[in-house]
């Protein structure tokens, strides 16, 4: 008897989770015609787009619920990163990568007539950031997820972002950052998650059933904070964490009987008034206004997020004893430092702790991240405009503020100057709430973010809270995540480095040690120098296109993107530019490789003295640019609206990075890591992790200028005199007196006189001082330019001794020495197996 024949079962791979070619591209069409409501025809290259994005997010969220169960299911500690800044970055490459399936998606969109490349480009950049605190901030993210460790990112959902920046007439205009007007498709919106924040109002004490004293806060009103959450993929893991940011939204949104008598506007002010707050980052705090808004921004995040990590405590906890055994909480700056005086309340008033229980689990949960030596970057508030925001948080440091400082009275008696200093409030003029004080004495652990930073932090703004406590102080160096910066920015350099040394090193970057074992190979320097003229030739085509500029390739390209801010020294390269113009107008002959000055960064909208640097930069731009006597021997461009998209065009294409603070300024800086890891060679002062990127990649690959911080130091307290440099440098000299000419300036003598007068007369940062330092360095760097084979040799010893700089690194020292946290690793398995799903949890 013959059996019929039966056809193999055929592997059906589901659309939403599937990974090969045929099933993304199907997943694709599906999500363009059910989710964007598009058939090909007549779909945009956004429809596109967020198709795509969809189609990715499928994936993404298959790891994060698998995340997010086995973090319910087991008994895990999570880290808490607070932070008023998240500069993610786009997330459609970045994904792609962690994922591993580029490749695959690229042949299924061309498969289906589109182009990665241009889809990738199209994606709105998130606007939660504004500089290096938010992109370390996602960096950080990024390696907590790579590592498997738990972890939540709580934060802000700014609708307008911080500002686009426009350049007009040489001017930096602000323009408004609409991110979210197409929709953002990595997030998902959690209202039934919502909490409400109190603001404003009084306090009054009762006693209780035991007859124990207590506090209770009455508000003036309420805003309610809605939860948006992103997947945050590790690389080739698991684990996909959760970034949550808050928006601020009315309790009550629309007054029903106002609007009936005619009252429209007055019908919604509590929705508008209330809605403002999550608008902007950073709104400008030159008024008073201002500052209340800054206030009740970093006020209403911080206190979403305490609530949130409570209700998930509770969740899974009997009670909050333990609280600090499962959360790690980590305050990003100052921004978050009210979490100790709201965990506080939280405990005392609302789960009705005794002080001392409450103290002992905030200070055990609460570690502490400076990132500045700058005092004005060190938050403190009026003491009125606090007291009637937040009334009852001021009671609550006016108490901790006395147990504190009778600890100190103890340790010095006598000390007065000690007891002043140290006080969480300011009182040698108008009163003020010291934010960073409070974070000091509310945690359980300090720390800097470079060497020479956490150093100085010892030595000088925090040195009295290190007398008292030395073992909460400790170090972290920055680092940055190689997935985003060398392998998604650079992938022609990255895989000319896996062909040489395996693909580990995107998971272990101290495997690029390896790479100095071809350092001076011949074949290699010049697969190494195609690659990297290949990279300068589209960033080339980049500017012609955007700024219309024709730039040579081959030129040095001498880079400095980054915030602009008088103690960064932008001007001082500029100083550089206008001397090196000098000398070819004075010299046609003179042997120098042709430069091209890459500059980019926006100025905060109040920073008067920042914006006129960049009119300065584009005021040379315009003269050197059109001098038909200097051609492409020097040319100066301007990048509008420097961002993370942006940044991955920078920095591979830079021959010379420009860190060039003025020593003891800069806590650390991460762009400086990005471009050695790309292979820049490194222009710089002994300032923030460019001490230890010299240690680490040889001094004799790092061209070093200028004072130290003693040296600094020193010439500040025996008296620094500008004018004396002026009038004994020549060469220096000539280029102020140029810029006071007009020269730059269409004649207008007055135009940058507040600028030259600053640095003449004050010059705070030192830039007299190091002008003719900076300069001999720079000649330094032309002579080594001039040699491509040992050019060469140096990158590429800089780029194999970057491993120290991976943020993974930074992440595994705070969860070893700060957090106590370990990983845990994320199995892939159907959530609702065989479709058995219990909609409502049991």
């Amino acid at each position: 008897m013959n059996l019929p024949t039966t056809n193999p079962l055929i592997q059906v791979e589901d659309d939403r989770t599937g990974l090969s070619i045929e099933t993304l591209r199907r997943a694709l069409a599906d999500n363009l015609f059910y989710l964007q409501g598009k058939f090909p025809l007549i779909a945009s290259r956004h429809d596109c787009y967020m198709a795509l994005a969809y189609t990715i997010r499928d994936r993404l969220l298959q790891r994060w619920l698998n995340t997010a169960q086995t973090y319910l299911s087991d008994d895990n500690k999570v880290v808490c990163y607070l932070s008023a800044e998240f500069l993610v970055g786009p997330h459609l490459g970045n994904n792609l990568v962690n994922l591993g399936l580029y490749e695959q998606v690229k042949q299924a969109v061309t498969d289906s007539g589109l182009d990665l490349e241009e889809l990738i480009q199209i994606e709105e950049e998130p606007g939660l950031g504004n500089g290096g605190l938010g992109r370390l901030a996602a960096c950080y993210m990024d390696s907590l997820a790579t590592l498997e460790i738990p972890a939540i990112g709580y934060g802000i959902r700014y609708e307008f972002g911080i500002f686009d920046q426009e350049i007009r007439d040489g001017w930096q205009v602000e323009i408004t950052d609409k991110w979210l007007q197409y929709g953002n498709p990595w997030e998902l919106a959690r209202p039934e998650a919502a909490v409400q924040v109190e603001l404003g109002g009084h306090t009054e004490s009762y006693k209780d059933n035991q007859d124990q004293y207590r506090v209770r806060w009455v508000p003036g009103h309420v805003i309610k904070g809605i939860p948006y959450d992103t997947p945050i993929l590790g690389y080739k893991v698991n684990t996909a964490n959760t970034m949550r940011l808050w928006r601020a939204e009315a309790a009550e949104s629309f007054d029903f009987q106002r609007f009936n008598v005619g009252d429209y506007y007055g019908a919604v002010n509590e929705k508008v008034a209330s809605e403002n707050l999550t608008k902007v980052l950073y709104p400008n705090d030159e008024q008073l206004q201002g500052k209340e808004l800054r206030l009740t921004q970093q006020f209403f995040f911080v206190s979403c997020s305490l609530q949130d990590m409570i209700r998930l405590h509770l969740a899974e906890q009997p009670s909050l004893d333990n609280f600090h055994e499962h959360s790690a909480i980590q305050l990003n700056d100052t921004h978050p430092a009210i979490s100790v005086a709201e965990l506080m309340r939280l405990l005392v008033d609302k789960h009705f702790f005794d002080w001392d229980k409450a103290w002992n689990i905030t200070q055990k949960s609460l570690g502490y991240t400076n990132h500045t030596l700058l005092p004005e970057a060190l938050e403190k508030w009026p003491l009125s405009l606090f007291g009637s925001l937040l009334p009852r948080h001021l009671e609550i440091i006016y108490e901790i503020n006395q147990r504190f400082l009778d600890e100190v009275r103890i340790r010095y008696p006598g000390d007065g100057n000690k007891l002043a200093r140290l006080s969480l409030i300011d009182e040698s003029g108008e009163k003020y709430v010291r934010m960073a004080h409070l974070a000091c004495v509310g945690s359980h652990a300090i720390n800097g973010v470079a060497a020479l930073h956490s150093e100085l932090l010892k030595e000088t703004i925090l040195k009295d809270f290190y007398e008292l406590w030395p073992e909460k102080f400790s170090n972290k160096t920055n680092g940055v995540t190689p997935r985003r910066w060398l392998l998604l920015s650079n992938p022609r350099l990255s895989q000319l480095i896996t062909e040489k040394i395996g693909e580990n090193w995107v998971k272990n970057l101290y495997e690029l040690k390896q790479l100095e074992f071809f350092a001076e190979d011949s074949h290699f320097q010049a697969r190494w120098q195609d690659i990297k003229k290949a990279i300068k030739q589209d960033l080339a085509a980049y500017i012609k296109l955007n700024n219309d500029l024709v730039v040579d390739p081959d030129s040095l390209f001498d880079v400095q993107v980054k915030r602009i801010h008088e103690y960064k020294r932008q001007h001082l390269s500029v100083l550089h530019i206008i001397s090196l113009y000098l000398r070819l107008k004075n010299n046609p002959n003179l042997e120098i490789p042709p430069r091209t000055f890459i500059f980019g960064g926006k100025a905060a909208p109040g920073y008067v003295m920042a914006k006129l640097i960049i009119k300065l930069i584009n005021a040379v731009a315009e003269v050197v640019n059109r001098d038909p006597a200097i051609g492409d021997r020097l040319k100066v461009v301007f990048l509008n609206n420097y961002n993370v998209k942006l940044g991955q065009r920078v920095y591979p294409a830079a021959d010379l990075s420009e860190q060039i603070s003025t020593a003891g300024k800069e806590a650390s800086g991460t762009g400086n890591m990005k471009f050695s890891m790309n292979g820049a060679l490194t222009i710089g002062t002994l300032d923030g992790a460019n001490v230890e990127i010299r240690q680490e990649v040889g001094s004799e690959n790092f061209f070093l200028f200028g004072l130290t911080t003693p040296e600094v130091a020193q010439l500040q307290a025996t008296g620094y005199h500008p004018w004396d440099y002026y009038q004994g440098n020549e060469d220096l000299k000539g280029v102020i007196d140029l810029i006071n000419s007009g020269f730059f300036a269409h004649g207008d003598t007055e135009l940058f006189r507040p600028l030259t007068e600053n640095l003449l007369h004050q010059d705070p940062y030192f830039l007299l001082a190091d002008y003719q330092s900076y300069l001999d360095c720079q000649e330094k760097v032309s002579q080594a330019y001039q040699d491509p084979q040992h050019w060469t040799k140096m990158a590429i010893l800089n780029v194999a001794r970057m491993g120290k700089f991976s943020s993974d690194r930074s992440i595994r020292e705070y969860c070893q020495e700060i957090w106590n946290i370990e990983s845990v690793q994320i199995e892939l398995q159907d959530i609702c197996p065989d479709g058995q799903c219990l909609l409502v949890r049991p």
